[in-house]
Order: structure tokens, then sequence, then C-alpha cells
């Protein structure tokens, strides 16, 4: 969400300054890469870049591709094979063993649908989207590009061609269903249907100095992040520059405040024991994947007695979301250390991991996209 938010910023800039655009779209992978179907990095005419293809190693060329999109006004689709230890230019130098396939579309600013535009609607409301991309490996064939946005309450479709609605509907609702992007193929056309989950949303209990680290942390992962603190002295907007709220409130007020969803975490770290306890019983059965808790087991533990205590049920759904002590064990002492760690977690769980090492992992590091 972040890198879609950023081309969508970096592309109105450019359309200020009366510059054109492509956009450059990882649309297949065969075998191993550094970045995955649906990565996207945009280009404007002046060579600037916003979002990223791979690590670095192709972005030049594609520049130059890109650059040649927009001159022909016209969509590409270029094959880049990093399997070949002949190829000089990327197979020795990359040592990836994949191939990918990257579309170029040409942006039209005068299209009210045009990709940049379908990527906007992604950001507009607090739901999961569903980006739909067609192309085609035979390089003589048109390259239909980025088409449709699917949410589950609305559809928005500039040229379906090869695929009917029916079926495009079908695709996205097993996407939505199964969060999980879906390769599929018609004829001589593959369809990529790209899950996008809404941003993520850090709700931080507490206001002292080590939850600035937390957020500064977040931000970067382009996370909107909400502060909230009972002391006026301490829930200062000047204090937290990169949080998107702070609020002057009481766990009660908090949830009067804010939206919950399966795309809010939450972590506790007012040194508080009343005030966490407090927020903890409003949020313990709300539709949360994660609740970070800030201190020992012992508070822990004794925090889940007074839960029970005051007639709260604390089944293994409930426990499944609740993390205390916080954080991932990487030995975190300072406050930096022990954001990186909370960070890392809230990020795993997420996205269904464990958070171990990829050296113990025995299979590949991504997950393979679903072809049906």
């Amino acid at each position: 969400m972040k890198e879609i938010n950023d081309i969508v910023k970096a592309y109105k800039k450019a359309h200020l300054n009366g510059l054109k655009a492509a956009l450059a779209t990882v649309v297949k992978v065969e075998g191993s890469s550094y970045r995955q179907a649906g990565a996207r990095m945009l280009v404007t005419e002046d060579g600037q870049l916003t979002g990223a293809i791979s690590g670095g190693c192709l972005e030049g060329d594609a520049l130059r591709k890109a650059l040649l999109a927009i001159h022909q006004k016209n969509n590409k689709l270029i094959t880049y094979d990093t399997s070949n230890p002949d190829d000089l230019e990327f197979g020795v130098q990359l040592g990836c063993n994949g191939i990918v396939h990257i579309l170029f579309e040409y942006i039209d600013e005068n299209s009210p649908q045009n990709p940049i535009s379908l990527l906007e609607k992604t950001t507009e409301k607090r739901d999961e989207s569903v980006i739909i991309t067609i192309f085609s490996l035979e390089k003589r064939n048109k390259q239909t590009g980025t088409v449709g946005l699917i949410k589950k309450e609305n559809t928005i479709i500039s040229d379906s061609g090869c695929i009917s609605e029916n079926e495009l509907n079908r695709f996205s609702s097993e996407v939505l269903e199964k969060k999980q992007n879906i390769l599929t193929q018609i004829s001589s056309n593959e369809i990529l249907l790209q899950y996008v989950p809404p941003k993520t949303t850090l709700i931080i209990a507490g206001a002292g100095n080590d939850v600035k680290p937390l957020v500064e942390t977040a931000s970067i992962l382009g996370w909107k992040t909400v502060i909230a603190d009972g002391r006026a002295t301490h829930a200062l907007k000047k204090r937290f520059p990169l949080a998107d709220e702070v609020l002057l409130a009481m766990p009660e007020e908090i949830m009067k405040t804010i939206e919950v969803d399966e795309a809010t975490v939450f972590v506790m770290m007012t040194h508080n024991y009343n005030y966490d306890l407090a927020l903890l019983k409003l949020i313990i059965h709300q539709p949360v994947q994660y609740i970070g808790l800030l201190g020992p087991k012992i508070r822990f533990n004794r925090m889940m007695d007074d839960l029970k205590n005051s007639g709260i049920t604390v089944g293994e759904k409930e426990l499944n979301k609740l993390f205390g002590p916080v954080g991932i064990d990487i030995g975190a002492e300072t406050s930096e250390e022990i954001a990186i760690s909370v960070i890392a977690e809230i990020k795993a769980v997420l996205s269904g991991k464990k958070g171990s090492s990829l050296r113990d992992k025995p299979e590949k590091m991504h997950t393979d996209i679903l072809s049906i």
C-alpha cells in the first residue's frame, strides 16, 4: 500500500509539472526474483523513479524501456531472464535464477480510468481491493494493461477484453477470500488479479519517549499511527510529528474515536497497568489480529487473571491475538531496538508468518502466486 501511495503522489506532482509518465509493473515471475508480481515503479519523462521492480538491478534498463513507452504512447511487455549464467548483463550479475516479465504502461492523463486513477481508488476507502492487469507473453499481441479495480461494494472495469465480468467477479472473490494474488490465463492473454489490503493502522496506547521510535519505524512502512494517552503533558502532536493522530483520551474515549477492523493493531505501552487493562477489556473481542503488551510475563499473566475475574472470556481465539511480552526475541534493549522487534512481530502476524530466520526456511522465501 505504501508503494501505491508513493506512486500516486509522485504522478500527481509530475502531472502538475506537465511531465508524462509510464508505470512499470511486475506481472509474472518464473523462478526467483527480488520483487514479486504486483510490484510497481513509476517513471517520469525527466527520469525520476518511484517504487521498485527489483533490488536495483533492472531499474536502469527499465528506465529506458519506460521512456520508450512514454515516447510511443504505447504499452510494452519486456522479459528479463536472470537465470542465464551466460548473460553478462543480467544472469551473472544478479544470480536470481528467475525470469521476470514487466509490463510498461503509458499513462494517458486524459483517460479517467488510467492505471494511476485505478491505483488511487484503492486508497480512497479503508477496504480490500483487487487490481486487474491483463497482458500477453506473445509480445506482438495487444498489451491491455491495468484495466480494473474490484472491491466488495463496486467494480470498475475499463477494458475486460478477453474475460467476462462474471469471471472477473468469480476470480476476485477467490482473491479476497484467500487474500492472495491469482494468475489465470484465457486464450493468449494472462490476467493478474492482485490483492491489495487496507492500510495497517497502529494504535499505540502511551505517549512516552519510548513510543517515538515505534512511530518512526511504522511511518517508514507507510502505516497509519494513532497515539492515545490520558496525560495532557504527554499526548501532544508536537512530540510526535510523524504520527497521524495524537489523542488525549481515556480508553472509553479511544474506542469512540477510532475505527477498528482486521487491519488495526494495538500496542499498549502506557506503563500504567490500570489504563492498559481498561483498554484491553474493550478490545479483546474486537476483530483485530494483534494486541501487543509491553512488560514482563508476570504482568501479562496478572492481566489475564484480572480479565477472567471480571467475567471476560479469554479463549484460544483471544490468546492467539495477544502478544505479551511484546516483540520478537532479538535481544532488544533500547527503545529503538524494541521498536524494530515490535514492528517485525506485527508484520509477521499480519503476513501469517512466524518471524523465524529465512536461513532455516526449507521452502522458497516467497509464496507462489495461485494459478487457476
